[in-house]
């Protein structure tokens, strides 16, 4: 349940229990009430082998036509497409009456990384990592064109944030409008009890491009304890850099990473984000956030929530450090500009930009 799994859950609480379209789906696993009830769809990459599992990557250049596959044979009044890849791509049916399709939404979390921005990101981690770049580099091309070209299938587009619909104008010639996901203030939030710790936290995928690397070598330089939580490709990697004061949690649920919140001197959010969900409910739990400042912290960074490092490197990282520590952070401050990006702020946008499409 990442970032996109917490969209499409707020979509289906929103307007299901309806019919439901995915590349491919692990029937073994459970995501939330919402998206179960839905009525669920596959392509024919369902059928394929290993396809349920993370080895699904290896089939890109066949996303395509796994996309092709996908029918939707009955009615609606609407479609909508949350993804960062290749999704949109799937047709809108005709409309009940009158001529023409459905009107199709699309709640774009990002332009794929791998295809557009941060390709040699992928590249990391060995003879694994080089046979990904390489794949990228040869599929790449072709890829960019369909997913260009799967635009014209698109009436509107929303950006999960002002980073995302730059993008968006960027790779596709489109424009967008910003709707921020949904963050669970209810859910994520302080406890006075709790005595903030002196160590920092990291939440996140451990994958390339979210350069946790950086925030090891800090620490590493810098001698402070940093809890790593969270799971990935690169965590052997990871492991290898981390010295004395580095400590990894592994997979954490959303109770085990509230009480990581409440408990941590700060959050580090080293890499490029669309957005940032992690940051967002750090803040919600009076965290304050050490932050990277390019991609989705445009929106949600101020200087009243913590402070930001503006190169990708270990030096600059373990400066703002030092930095912060002799900021004061108040916990209502970071509650407060958490509150922006409720799920009810979520749930009021979209239904005006359906409303609106529906409309017309």
């Amino acid at each position: 349940m990442r970032g996109g799994e917490r969209v499409l859950d707020r979509l289906a609480s929103l307007f299901g229990p309806t019919d439901l379209y995915l590349m491919v789906h692990d029937s073994s696993r459970r995501y939330s009430r919402a998206i179960d009830a839905c009525t669920i769809h596959t392509s024919a990459l369902q059928r394929w082998p290993l396809a349920r599992t993370a080895l699904r990557r290896w089939y890109l250049p066949f996303y395509p036509r796994a996309v092709e596959s996908l029918r939707i044979e009955s009615h609606f009044d609407l479609l909508i497409s949350t993804s960062s890849a290749m999704i949109k791509a799937i047709r809108p049916p005709r409309r009940r009456e009158g001529e023409g399709r459905i009107p199709h939404l699309c709640y774009c979390h990002c332009p794929a990384r791998y295809l557009w921005s941060l390709a040699d990101e992928y590249g990391g981690g060995g003879a694994m990592g080089r046979a990904r770049l390489l794949g990228l580099r040869l599929a790449g091309p072709r890829l960019r064109r369909y997913d260009r070209d799967a635009c014209d299938r698109v009436d509107v587009f929303l950006a999960n944030s002002t980073h995302t619909a730059r993008a968006i104008r960027e790779c596709y010639g489109r424009e967008a409008t910003v709707v921020h996901p949904p963050v669970d203030t209810e859910f994520f939030t302080p406890d006075p009890a709790i005595e903030r710790g002196e160590h920092y936290l990291v939440l996140s995928a451990l994958e390339p491009y979210k350069r946790i690397d950086l925030a090891i070598e800090a620490a590493n330089r810098l001698g402070v304890q940093l809890r790593i939580g969270g799971d990935g490709s690169q965590r052997r990697r990871l492991e290898r850099l981390a010295g004395a004061t580095v400590c990894f949690l592994g997979e954490i649920d959303r109770e085990q990473a509230r009480a990581e919140y409440r408990s941590a001197r700060a959050l580090i959010f080293p890499g490029i984000e669309d957005f940032g969900l992690v940051p967002v409910e750090a803040m919600a739990c009076g965290c304050p956030v050490i932050a990277f400042d390019h991609g989705g912290s445009e929106d949600w960074m101020t200087l009243q929530v913590g402070i930001t490092f503006d190169r990708p490197t270990a030096e600059t990282l373990a400066e703002a450090i030092k930095g912060f520590e002799s900021l004061h952070v108040d916990a209502q401050s970071c509650r407060f500009n958490a509150l922006r990006f409720s799920s009810e702020h979520f749930d009021a946008a979209m239904r005006r930009q359906v409303a609106l499409l529906i409309e017309t």
